[in-house]
């Protein structure tokens, strides 16, 4: 089913907000400071091409670790990011949506579309996993959470 899914997806509209996040990171790759955000779009983007059983998750949450993209340098990535491509792509990836949810056959597009369009928001410290490794990372993040409760 995600593999039909990911077809659908790519052919009816998927491989054009695919190529904006290409695009953009292409772009940020030119401006020298812009290679952390122009590696983040070719990773995003790769995720806008074919996002059925996949999930983009904090890298803290994935590793429990802290990184340079998780913290507070983090935050003033996404800050840059959202001023300079975050907010165009989000738009972009909404306008699709509403296009999806048109027709009944669109509406889990038009879903995912809205999940990329809040990635796009602010794509720092987020990595791309299947939803298995997702679901895991949640699972042991509550079990980790519930063991520091009940000590």
């Amino acid at each position: 089913m995600t593999a039909i899914g990911n077809f659908l997806w790519f052919i009816l509209g998927g491989v054009f907000m695919g190529l904006a996040w290409w695009l953009i990171g292409l772009l940020a790759f030119v401006s020298i400071i812009g290679i952390p955000w122009g590696r983040a779009c070719f990773v995003i983007g790769q995720f806008a091409f074919f996002p059925f059983g996949k999930e983009a998750i904090s890298r803290d949450m994935l590793t429990n670790k802290t990184d340079i993209g998780t913290g507070s340098l983090g935050l003033i990535g996404n800050v840059i990011w959202f001023i300079f491509a975050g907010l165009w792509l989000a738009i972009g990836h909404i306008c699709w949506a509403i296009t999806c949810f048109i027709t009944i056959i669109g509406i889990p597009f038009g879903i995912q579309h809205l999940k990329l369009a809040g990635i796009a928001l602010a794509p720092i410290g987020k990595t791309i996993v299947s939803k298995e490794v997702a679901a895991a990372a949640f699972r042991q993040n509550a079990e980790n959470t519930v063991a520091k409760h009940r000590s």
